[in-house]
């Protein structure tokens, strides 16, 4: 009797209890120590956990910046500069929270960048990828309202440039501009409902996305640098992939290593330069906002300057930005197309041809170079002379952002073309392992 008393483990028990009334042992079994993820994970799979990291920091700093934080317009700048100076480790919380953003950006674009090269959004991975593309959206969503709580120079006035592009859509655009302010300019009602969209229906969303995302994922399987799909090659008496290892512990501690520079870089940035010169927190942001001084370059923080260059890039029609605004949306929209887009016969970049590579590499520097002129005003690179007919009086910087417009769009407009006449490579019947 005592030898059973002693052989028995107490945790088992606890474990068993919770079983009888909730599958925690079977959700870390068939999601973790018994989900069997391909061999050949690389570098670029890592972005998608630390994207997981990186809410969870947003979400925890988030909540504890709301009990000091006042959403009123008299009161929004002084309970930020309150929290930096006299809450304890408030200064910590608030530069976690705003490099947590820039952060969240930089491994979604590369977690993105990865599903693009090697094909995750090809079958069976179709609606897997779709909410992916819903999680970019809310998150731009979540990062827009955000951004006016400080209430600062910019944040307003970046606020209100934006809001007033929705008066351009026609029919509607004048009461929907008026609707998402709460008032004919942005004001107090505006900070109230941008604060409950950022602090309560925004994250609801993007946490249901998230989790749909991740049932998605371990349903149809992880994609891997290969393209191969590992179920297909299952072992005849265990029926376990034979390119597959199990996540949990090989690539949870894989991943604790990435974790670990990423934190590095991430506490590098809270503490010796937080604000990144200017494009995770501009100078104007520490002024309080001020209706009757326009600052005298408005530009959106760095992560939404792409798009924001495609609006400047579209010249007017008939006096209206709408073409612009419509290119904008347009721009991020494109992505839930990709799965039906690409035609190729392969998934990954590593066995497709010469011209989709090429047209990756351009898509690549013009993402680049509208990110860059987005953060310029226009006129940056001065104008052309008068004496070229065709383009005499535009800025250079603009011609350059039209071009690069342009190449952008026609990276997804021609890809059903150039991806079913590119030569590619054999395929292995099995993932190549080093």
């Amino acid at each position: 009797m005592r030898a059973e008393l002693k052989n028995k483990n107490p945790s088992s028990g606890f474990v068993a209890w919770i079983d009888e009334r909730f599958p925690l042992s079977s959700l870390i079994t068939n999601h973790m120590t018994k989900y069997y993820a391909p061999k050949n994970f690389n570098f670029w799979y890592l972005f998608g956990a630390l994207a997981l990291v990186v809410l969870v920091v947003q979400l925890i700093t988030g909540l504890l910046l709301t009990m000091h934080y006042k959403p009123d317009a008299d009161l929004a700048f002084a309970s930020v500069e309150y929290i930096m100076r006299d809450v304890p480790y408030g200064w910590l919380i608030r530069y976690m929270h705003s490099t947590g953003a820039s952060m969240f950006f930089i491994v979604i674009y590369l977690h993105m960048f990865r599903a693009l090269i090697y094909g995750s959004y090809k079958s069976p991975r179709e609606l897997l990828f779709l909410f992916g593309v819903g999680i970019f959206f809310i998150l731009m969503a979540e990062a827009f309202f955000g951004y006016l709580l400080p209430w600062g120079q910019m944040s307003y006035w970046g606020a209100q440039v934006i809001i007033n592009l929705f008066s351009t859509i026609p029919f509607i655009g004048p009461d929907l501009s008026e609707w998402v302010r709460g008032d004919y300019l942005v004001s107090d009602a505006t900070l109230n409902r941008f604060f409950a969209f950022h602090v309560i229906a925004l994250p609801l969303a993007l946490v249901g996305l998230v989790f749909f995302h991740l049932v998605a994922l371990h349903e149809v399987g992880s994609n891997n640098p290969d393209g191969i799909e590992i179920k297909k090659n299952l072992d005849k008496k265990t029926g376990i992939p034979l390119d597959g290892i199990a996540f949990h512990p090989y690539y949870t501690v894989k991943d604790l290593v990435g974790l670990s520079v990423f934190l590095i870089v991430f506490a590098s940035i809270i503490f010796y330069l937080p604000e990144m010169g200017g494009y995770f927190l501009e100078a104007n942001n520490f002024i309080p906002a001020d209706p009757l001084k326009t600052p005298a370059h408005i530009a959106p923080v760095w992560y939404f300057t792409p798009y924001y260059s495609i609006l400047r890039a579209v010249p007017p029609i008939l006096n209206s930005q709408f073409p612009g605004v419509a290119a904008m949306g347009l721009a991020v929209l494109v992505f839930a197309f990709l799965p039906w887009l690409d035609k190729s016969n392969v998934k990954s970049i590593r066995y497709k041809g010469h011209i989709f590579k090429s047209w990756i590499a351009l898509f690549v520097v013009s993402f680049f170079t509208l990110g860059y002129l987005g953060t310029e005003p226009s006129n940056v690179w001065g104008q052309f002379s008068n004496a070229i007919p065709f383009i005499g009086g535009i800025d250079k910087a603009t011609v350059v952002a039209r071009i690069f417009t342009v190449t952008y769009f026609l990276f997804f407009v021609l890809m059903p073309y150039y991806s079913r006449k590119d030569i590619t490579k054999p395929v292995p019947s099995r993932v190549v392992y080093k």
